[in-house]
């Protein structure tokens, strides 16, 4: 069932949001050559305890898997896509790039971000992935107002990923947020526009946009990760946003 927030519930949000987006900002500071996957998981969760929140992924158990996952953020190095394990031998090194996944209660409700980071020195190809991701969600973001709908955002993101030379991973989603981690919609990375659930002002997404090179196909790993099948590597970003009527208000910003 897709659920409407109240004003005064995505007031909280925007504050719980705003949170989450420094805890965000602070950790990709740390990023660097030879930092571990387990001492970001460690920072994650002190940060967020420190602004206030509670670690949303924290012994979560999604529909998808039987494992629950154990960590606070979701690291996914390179070829990871998603919910990527920060374990003590997940060494970043120079040339890589990760994405850090992170989920917050805030005041009883739930915002979600991801963002992926250069580790030193990368690739004008990946530079160029980064940036089509980041302009993918941006493009989706302003196509998030009441009346449009699900798929004119699939579709917004898939245009703009294809027009700069690269493909979605159509195998992992969005979804509504805010009274627990995962809620309905189910927003795809392409779309028809016009089709699918019509948006109405009041509901919260998490649009996260995942893009690799030549082939969206993808492997569940045994640790319940996510990872592309070609071995190429996946760039991921998400922001939390309340559908209004003429703009959807980033949550997930500060």
């Amino acid at each position: 069932m897709v659920t409407i927030k109240k004003p005064q519930e995505i007031k909280v949000l925007k504050e719980g949001g705003r949170r989450l987006a420094r805890v965000m900002n602070e950790l990709s500071k740390e990023i660097k050559p030879g930092i571990s996957g387990d001492k970001l998981d460690k920072l994650a969760h002190s940060l967020i305890l420190n602004y206030g929140g509670k670690p949303s992924f924290l012994h979560y158990k999604p529909d998808f898997t039987d494992s629950i996952f154990p960590s606070s953020l979701c690291i996914s190095k390179n070829e990871v896509v998603v919910h990527g394990i920060p374990q003590k031998d997940l060494i970043l090194d120079e040339g890589d790039i990760v994405t850090l996944d992170l989920g917050m209660i805030y005041k009883g409700l739930y915002t979600d971000m991801a963002a992926t980071f250069s580790v030193g020195k990368i690739s004008p190809e990946l530079k160029k992935m980064i940036k089509a991701t980041k302009d993918a969600l941006v493009c989706a973001i302003k196509v998030a107002v009441d009346g449009k709908t699900i798929g004119d955002i699939g579709y917004a993101i898939e245009s703009c990923v294809k027009k700069a030379g690269f493909v979605v991973i159509r195998d992992l989603i969005g979804h509504g947020v805010g009274y627990g981690v995962h809620e309905d919609p189910e927003i795809f990375n392409y779309g028809t526009p016009n089709t699918g659930l019509k948006l109405k002002t009041g509901m919260v997404l998490a649009i996260e946009p995942m893009v690799t090179l030549k082939s969206g196909e993808i492997i569940q790993r045994k640790d319940g990760s996510f990872a592309t099948r070609n071995g190429m590597p996946a760039v991921h970003f998400e922001h939390t946003v309340a559908v209004m009527p003429k703009k959807a208000i980033i949550l997930t910003k500060y």
